[in-house]
């Protein structure tokens, strides 16, 4: 029995009369790595906000460790590791004074030495002042402190915020080997999608023209289809529950389903589609993500 951390149920939630998303759900099972995807003003950080108690639902409800996301008790708060959109308060303290000062909340669960050996990469000395680091390295700081509280749960939003490729790429490797070997539950939302190939177990995509997605990473890139057609005898063709989107560039014109070839060929003849050549066409999560979503 699969055991989910986070379970939001029929969510719906306005901002006065704008409807920010509705009636969708989803679940958190403990030990995955979840990436919460979408373009902006979608709704991740209004669903981080719901699920950290700061926002309650217009509609619906999230249960974070079978609790109500806005009725949290502390002891379940503790178990939370919280990056909100990389920023780090306190940045007149030092790296080794804001490491001590944060230490003091998290009495039975702090390990410090988690966070000096990431933030041991950046070859700056501890007495360093923080306001005087670069973004890339002020967020390092953020990450190693979410790392030392020894949280059960982390909710990273828009993690990769003012870290280059370099500090990225360090980070996603801890990340999962932190996660692995401390059976430790993540979500995380994130604009950069490079490298998350190898670290995302599950995905759930949020977007105002589709229905929320929520998919293993592995099924979704084994079922999610790209076809490139040459001289397609038309330039739009109406979306539907087999043709997710639709592109068309000249003499191409590019189709995402998640249907084999022989169906999409089937369905092409069968609605008096003609072309001259057609294929597959191999994807990356963030060319998926564009092709579900569209490019605008």
């Amino acid at each position: 029995m699969i055991e989910n951390i986070i379970e939001c149920k029929n969510l719906t939630h306005y901002y006065g009369k704008r409807k920010i998303f509705e009636d969708f759900s989803f679940s958190i099972p403990k030990g995955k790595i979840v990436g919460l995807l979408g373009k902006n003003g979608v709704g991740k950080s209004t669903t981080i906000n719901i699920l950290m108690g700061f926002l309650e639902p217009t509609s619906g409800e999230c249960l974070v460790y079978n609790e109500n996301s806005h009725e949290l008790t502390p002891k379940t708060k503790q178990r939370i590791g919280l990056l909100h959109e990389g920023h780090v308060q306190y940045d007149f303290m030092t790296i080794e004074q804001i490491e001590k000062f944060y230490s003091k909340f998290y009495p039975n669960r702090w390990k410090k030495e988690l966070y000096y050996e990431l933030v041991s990469k950046l070859s700056v000395p501890k007495n360093q002042i923080i306001r005087k680091m670069s973004c890339g390295q002020r967020s390092q700081v953020v990450l190693g402190l979410i790392f030392a509280q020894d949280a059960d749960l982390l909710i990273l939003d828009d993690y990769s915020l003012g870290l280059d490729v370099g500090y990225r790429s360090l980070f996603l490797e801890y990340l999962k080997e932190y996660v692995i070997k401390n059976n430790k539950t993540v979500l995380m939302t994130t604009h950069i999608m490079q490298n998350l190939e190898n670290v995302l177990d599950d995905i759930i995509i949020l977007d105002r023209t589709q229905p929320l997605l929520q998919s293993s990473l592995k099924e979704f890139e084994s079922t999610f289809k790209k076809y490139k057609i040459k001289k397609l005898n038309a330039h739009k063709i109406d979306l539907n529950s087999i043709i997710v989107n639709f592109e068309s560039f000249n003499d191409y014109s590019y189709i995402y389903s998640f249907n084999d070839l022989v169906f999409i060929k089937e369905y092409m003849k069968n609605q008096n589609l003609l072309y001259e050549d057609i294929e597959e066409i191999s994807m990356n999560l963030e060319e998926s993500f564009m092709g579900y979503t569209g490019r605008y």
